[in-house]
């Protein structure tokens, strides 16, 4: 038996709550994976996974001895680092998982510029708005936009808050009326982002009350940019993040209506898998994304870490 590969397996198999999964991360065969951990119960002489055809959980031994291999394989982790200085720097492949909009407008042109930095990292972006299982599709990091984190064991960073406006266009509010109150959004032609978590439903706020109008229209569409071309023809009027039109509302392409509203924001967060002994190329892109948003904010923007508790997949 090969010790610290069986360390290694048990601890992927524990962590990805499954042996197909752990294969996967290390590049075993199913039937390896399986002569690992039989071989290292062997050896221990007690049993560390109970495991069916269809579902597996750690004995009260496998939970002991999980907490002492993960402390271990970690500080072997940081003993090779601290004898290897050059590994230090930014390199292999960084996937990374991110909305399209957000990064179109937010960070993108400047990514030449970070790689520039880095000879020796490659930045593998997929571009996709759907929540995506960052450990099981195997990504280092993903951007997420939330009204609220939902439970998980990864880490987020928030990055930035972006709040809401209605608007549309001036040749829309002539034609049709600027509406004064929410409910006169039931009148008009409302542009849904079809991926938002309120897509369907609209909340307003003012002076300690709350009213949630269920709006309809003629177009909804997986895309803000859509959302905002669709805006800029006068089409209708849609609730979209400002720093997508912020511009057009300095032009006066666009307009705002219900002012005295306050309405919903979307927090972005970095997600990753831990934050302990980070990996160079995912500390260095975050130190990016931070500048990023910070810069896009004029440096009103608030950082902070923290494990959100709960399941593992996201």
């Amino acid at each position: 038996m090969d010790r610290l590969t069986a360390l290694q397996v048990f601890r992927q198999v524990a962590e990805l709550n499954s042996f197909a999964d752990a294969g996967r991360r290390l590049g075993l065969s199913p039937p390896a994976v399986s002569k690992n951990i039989a071989e290292l119960e062997a050896h221990l002489g007690a049993r560390l996974i109970n495991r069916t055809t269809r579902r597996m959980a750690l004995t009260e031994e496998g939970r002991i001895y999980l907490e002492h291999v993960t402390n271990g394989l970690d500080a072997l982790a940081a003993a090779d680092r601290a004898l290897c200085p050059i590994k230090a720097a930014p390199s292999g492949t960084l996937r990374v998982s991110a909305p399209m909009t957000v990064t179109l407008t937010q960070f993108s042109s400047n990514l030449p510029k970070f790689l520039s930095l880095y000879p020796d990292l490659k930045l593998d972006l997929h571009l996709d708005d759907r929540r995506v299982d960052i450990v099981r599709e195997g990504f280092d990091l993903a951007i997420r936009g939330s009204d609220k984190l939902e439970d998980s064991s990864l880490i987020a960073r928030k990055l930035a808050v972006m709040p809401h406006v209605l608007c549309g266009a001036p040749s829309y509010f002539e034609k049709h009326g600027r509406p004064v109150r929410p409910f006169d959004l039931k009148a008009l032609n409302c542009v849904r982002f079809s991926l938002s978590g309120h897509a369907d439903t609209w909340e307003f706020n003012k002076d300690g009350r709350a009213e949630r109008i269920v709006i309809d229209g003629q177009y909804s569409v997986s895309s803000s940019l859509a959302v905002r071309d669709a805006l800029r023809e006068g089409f209708g009027v849609s609730l979209i993040p400002h720093p997508y039109v912020e511009s057009d509302l300095k032009s006066g392409r666009l307009q705002t209506a219900l002012d005295d509203w306050n309405t919903v924001e979307t927090t972005l967060y970095a997600i990753y898998p831990s934050r302990q002994h980070l990996a160079p190329k995912i500390r260095a892109f975050l130190d990016f994304l931070i500048e990023e948003f910070n810069r896009a904010s004029s440096g009103s923007a608030t950082f902070q870490e923290f494990p959100v508790a709960g399941h593992q997949s996201d």
